[in-house]
């Protein structure tokens, strides 16, 4: 394999530096724009190679020692080797990016991202994995695990749990979740402040006294239980029956948890559910707030055209994966007017990114 010189010109969405050489795109790990570096080609294509960093010959003044042994090795964090503000400007501008280059959307209003109080010790749970003695986390593109001591980014309470496991004279081979707590072991995000943060900002956007809420991939209420003060009905959809039967546990008579499929509830079901909430004219039964929260995956065709027929007065948008957002925002956007675009960061270290957008049915051409 050759080493070529390289100018990092951006880092992309997933944590690589992007140079460019002979015509093509060159994405290099642990790099940061500005820097010329020296980097062997590992991988190449038609239109794009792969190279890992052999040399930084002009560092960023970004540029700060990682805090993790692992890191370079591990596959978990991307960004030790970058300060925390310059981490949090490089995600701002990725999230903007995908919108305008994927979502074709112009004018995005961004709003300033949310950092996290704590950029280390802040994951309440990890998974570890165990194989052949060795326990830890898989090599960045592989399968090979890194036998791990201690996790920097993980709070102390998980680090403890993972020492216990180590301790074990014989730990079979599988994968094991290592949490803060032993509370009933359904989705919820990794980072205690940033997700109050999260529900904090939700609760702004949505207006009060409104009739119905609809809250789906809603896990066990965590935004449709902190709204309930401003509807009088809400109703949450959610694929994992453990996380609804979490949600009713203390549910009050004004709400209601279905364990199924959101794309079926949508699309199927959810103007029954309507009807049973309100004895209003049909049309009135679309001024909801829709709240969406899908895996990183995005929200499928069918689901993205559920609400485009649904047309909720106002739509939260909750959002892992800023491409696939990015991908969903542009078929929504004939139906609904961006309001605003908020980062946060809720996983510092790391290459990936929380954005909740907030959005509004566009009203209906006047007529005479």
């Amino acid at each position: 394999m050759r080493v070529v010189d390289l100018r990092i010109e951006d880092v992309a969405f997933g944590g690589k530096g992007v140079a460019r050489a002979q015509g093509k795109a060159v994405f290099v790990p642990y790099t940061i724009e500005g820097e010329l570096v020296s980097a062997e080609i590992v991988r190449e294509k038609k239109q794009f190679a792969e190279a890992e960093p052999v040399e930084v010959k002009q560092s960023s003044p970004n540029r700060v020692a990682p805090q993790c042994p692992y890191f370079g090795r591990c596959g978990g964090c991307a960004y030790q080797h970058i300060d925390y503000q310059h981490q949090l400007a490089i995600k701002w501008r990725q999230v903007r990016d995908a919108l305008q280059r994927i979502g074709k959307l112009k004018d995005v209003p961004m709003l300033p991202i949310i950092p996290s109080p704590r950029q280390y010790a802040y994951r309440n749970r990890i998974t570890v994995h165990a194989q052949d003695g060795t326990i830890g986390f898989f090599r960045r593109d592989s399968h090979q695990l890194i036998d791990v001591q201690r996790c920097p980014i993980s709070r102390d309470e998980v680090n403890r749990a993972l020492s216990e496991l180590r301790e074990q004279k014989h730990v079979r081979d599988g994968h094991y979740a290592l949490r803060t707590t032993s509370e009933p072991r359904v989705f919820s995000q990794v980072n205690d402040e940033v997700a109050q943060a999260l529900r904090d900002l939700i609760i702004d956007l949505v207006p009060p006294n409104q009739d119905l809420l609809v809250d789906a991939y809603c896990g066990a209420g965590f935004f449709a239980k902190a709204l309930l003060d401003k509807f009088e009905r809400v109703i949450g959809i959610d694929w994992d029956r453990f996380a609804i039967a979490a949600a009713k546990e203390n549910a009050t008579e004004k709400e209601t948890y279905i364990a199924g499929d959101v794309e079926h509830e949508l699309t199927a079901n959810l103007t029954a559910l309507s009807r049973q909430v309100s004895e209003r004219k049909e049309s009135d039964l679309r001024e909801m707030t829709l709240v969406v929260d899908p895996p990183a995956t995005g929200l499928s065709a069918n689901v993205r055209k559920a609400i485009v027929d649904l047309a909720p007065t106002t739509l939260i948008y909750v959002s892992c994966d800023p491409p696939t957002l990015a991908r969903d925002l542009r078929d929504l956007d004939d139906q609904f007017t961006i309001d605003s675009v908020t980062p946060l960061d809720m996983f510092p270290q790391t290459a990936e990114i929380e954005v909740v957008v907030h959005l509004r049915t566009k009203s209906p051409p006047a007529t005479r």
